[in-house]
This record gives C-alpha cells, sequence and structure tokens, in this order.
C-alpha cells in the first residue's frame, strides 16, 4: 500500500507494508524463535501464569529476580533449590519473555544436551553434526541450561559441559542456569557458578505441602494400609530363616525412610511384601514433609508412552523431568516391563540421572540379580554399585500362601 506523506519524506511514493502484514511478521518471528528456542510444551510458562501462583515470599522474590534479569539479561542468573521448587519454571519462563520481546534464546536439559552432543557425532541427514551443536549453544547469545547437576557422571560428559560453561563465563554471555545444590557439581563449574562479579545465585524453597503421585493403582488410600507396623515378619508356614530375613528387610525399610539417600533395592519372591515395605517407606517419608511418586514401572512406561498423544496437557517431556526430579521415587516391579530399546532407555535415564543428582529412590523386584544384569546391565551397574546405595534380598516365601511347596528351593539370599 501507498500513504500519503509529504513530497520530502524519504517514503514518499514507495510501497510501505500494511499494519496487518507488520503484526503477521511479528507473529511469524515468534514462531521462529519458538521452535528454535527448544523450549517444547515449556513455551507455556509465562511470568503472568507464575505469578496467580501462591508459592509464598521466597519465590515471590525470585520471580521478581527472574522478571528484571528477562527484561535487560546481563551476567549469569543460577537458580538452585529443591525438584518442585520452581527453578525450571522462571527459567523457562525468562527464555519464554525473550522470544515475546523478539530476541532469540536456547532452552536446553543438560543430560538431553549431553545426549543430543553424543548423537550429533553420527549426525543422520538434516542434523547439525557436532562441531556445530557445539558452537551454537556455547556461543548462543541467551541460554538457559536446566538441571545442571544432572548431567552423567561421565569424563566425556563433565569436560563438555565445563567447556561450554568456561566459553560462556570468559565471554560474559548471558545464562541462566538452575540446579538442585551448587556444591553436587564439579568444583571448576562450582568456582564459575558462585562468581559473585558474574553471577548471582538464587535459592528457592521446596514446595510447602508435600505430595503423593502414584501410577499403577497405588491410590492413597491403599498406601495408606501398608505401614510398618502391620509388617508381619512372622507369617504362617515360614522357616527361621525366612523369618529373619523378613526381619532384616524390615530394618533396611526402617533405615532407609528414615534418611532417604541414594536406592534400595528390595529383591525377592513374588509376594514376599517388598511392595508393602516400598508403600511403608512411602507413608513415612510423607509424615516427614517429602514428596513421594510412586509408579509401578510397566504402568510407568505405558503413561509415558501416552503423553507423546497430541492434546495432553503434560507433554512427554515435563512429565519425564517431573518423575526423574521427584523427591522420593519408588518404582515397584521393576523387570516386569517389557525390554523395548526405548523402555531399556528411558529406565537408565531415570535411574542414571537419580544416581549423580543423589537422589532418594527404592525399587522392588521379583527377578534374580543374574537376570536383571543380562537383561539391564547398565542400569543394575548403578543399582548395585555399594557407593549408591543398598540391595536386600528376602528369602521369604508369598506373604500369604507362605512356604513353597516341598522340594522347591528359594533362590538364595542376597543383601549389601
Amino acid at each position: 500500500m501507498r500513504r500519503q506523506r509529504p513530497v520530502d519524506d524519504p517514503l514518499f511514493g514507495r510501497a510501505e507494508p500494511c499494519e496487518c502484514i507488520l503484526a503477521e511478521a511479528a507473529e511469524v518471528r515468534r514462531d521462529r524463535l519458538e521452535r528454535l528456542s527448544n523450549l517444547g510444551q515449556l513455551t507455556r510458562f509465562t511470568f503472568e501464569g507464575l505469578a496467580r501462583n501462591d508459592r509464598g515470599s521466597a519465590f515471590d522474590e525470585a520471580l521478581g529476580v527472574a522478571r528484571s534479569y528477562a527484561g535487560e539479561p546481563t551476567g549469569w542468573l543460577v537458580l538452585t533449590g529443591p525438584s518442585g521448587s520452581g527453578k525450571t519454571h522462571l527459567a523457562a519462563a525468562i527464555a519464554n519473555e525473550r522470544i515475546g520481546q523478539g530476541k532469540p534464546a536456547l532452552f536446553m536439559v543438560v543430560p538431553d544436551l549431553l545426549d543430543h552432543l553424543r548423537a550429533s557425532q553420527e549426525p543422520q541427514e538434516d542434523e547439525l553434526g557436532y562441531h556445530q551443536m557445539f558452537e551454537q549453544v556455547r556461543s548462543h547469545p541467551f541460554l538457559a541450561l536446566d538441571e545442571m547437576d544432572g548431567a552423567a557422571g561421565t569424563p566425556w560428559a563433565r569436560e563438555k559441559l565445563f567447556q561450554i560453561v568456561n566459553h560462556r563465563y570468559n565471554a560474559e554471555l548471558p545464562t541462566v542456569f538452575t540446579a538442585s545444590l551448587l556444591r553436587q557439581l564439579d568444583d571448576r563449574l562450582v568456582t564459575r557458578l558462585s562468581n559473585s562479579r558474574l553471577s548471582r545465585v538464587v535459592s528457592l524453597e521446596p514446595p510447602s505441602q508435600p505430595g503423593y503421585e502414584q501410577v499403577g493403582g497405588m491410590t492413597r488410600e491403599r498406601l495408606a494400609e501398608h505401614q510398618f507396623r502391620n509388617f508381619d515378619v512372622r507369617p504362617a508356614r515360614t522357616a527361621p530363616e525366612e523369618r529373619e530375613s523378613l526381619q532384616g528387610a524390615l530394618r533396611a525399610a526402617q533405615h532407609f525412610a528414615e534418611d532417604p539417600r541414594g536406592w534400595l533395592l528390595l529383591m525377592g519372591n513374588n509376594g514376599c511384601g517388598k511392595t508393602h515395605l516400598a508403600a511403608a517407606i512411602a507413608n513415612r517419608c510423607l509424615a516427614s514433609g517429602r514428596s513421594v511418586f510412586f509408579a509401578v514401572v510397566p504402568d510407568l512406561l505405558d503413561h509415558l508412552r501416552a503423553s507423546f498423544a497430541p492434546g495432553k496437557d503434560t507433554g512427554y517431556d515435563e512429565l519425564f523431568d517431573h518423575i526423574r526430579n521427584a523427591g522420593v521415587l519408588i518404582l515397584d516391579d521393576f523387570g516386569a516391563q517389557a525390554s523395548t530399546e526405548w523402555a531399556v532407555e528411558k529406565l537408565y535415564q531415570v535411574v542414571n540421572y537419580r544416581t549423580v543428582a543423589g537422589l532418594p529412590a527404592v525399587v522392588t523386584t521379583d527377578r534374580g540379580t543374574a537376570e536383571l544384569q543380562a537383561a539391564h546391565p547398565r542400569i543394575m551397574a548403578r543399582l548395585l554399585d555399594p557407593t549408591a546405595g543398598n540391595s536386600f534380598w528376602i528369602n521369604a516365601g508369598h506373604y500369604r500362601l507362605g512356604r513353597l511347596p516341598a522340594g522347591e528351593q528359594r533362590q538364595p539370599r542376597h543383601s549389601r
């Protein structure tokens, strides 16, 4: 269109875009920036939405800091706090605010970033090669790195992450980091992220109320029925060595519930009481103010697959991140799932993430150690690592049915 302009106006007689075209161009630019941002389902996290959440004064203060940083991002903003404290939401809101201003932003979950870098060493058609991807991340004008303490503990992963952080440190590129605890990171990373000249560290508080979530049927009502006080260590028709094993398992579970750290792997024949003890641990953790996610493994994997379907309120990435960051995670009936390549990889990512981050979890299984090690060598290397947790074999029969028929042998007791 041509506008009425004075003859001496530089735009006199020239075609100009109408308002609708200008608006469309802005919308197209936003869509393009969102596609390049890697935010995915997190595009819905805005400051306006977060402001409506009643999370307490500490979160309100962090929200104000994040708003100010998004308006003029200089230096680094480091958000720390336990799972559920809102640090990922704030980081995503900052990135979304930048995109709303027409500025580029890149959001990367650190474990996923390292997976992408590994895969990019042998890129498929139309995919970025390793050097292109690495350079894009470390030199991006605005980067948000989520879950810094979720990186795999291999020397390669630690070095790649440090190279990215160190480059952005030297160039003083605007960056947002989230982590549960800074002290869990590599010393070199801690030095840079806590440098007061460049970084502002904001600590967030845990959610005010412990929550319970479940996948697979262990409702809160059913959970309440399984307590330590009603775990029978002397069921009918059990031999003395079986009672001793049940007593040992009860002590191990009670000890873990009082101070949840690392892994507790409860192994034993079907019906020996593993799930009861796992549920009792969940009840004790909830009573002490910890959040719990209780999942039957085959149902959990179905739940994750279903999240890929369009129209879901919670997308796969957000759901997967929520599960692996749960306060206390209970994986019941491990080994009963179909061992597809996808299922094995997802379970390994959960186990590896929580091992590296030091997050507590309980796993129950009725499969033997040899069978599990053959089917899941990487997972079992984590679960059976004596520095990462404890395992206990319950050498007892079915909780209600008692002993096995004469002539049958139980698997030998295995405990650590």
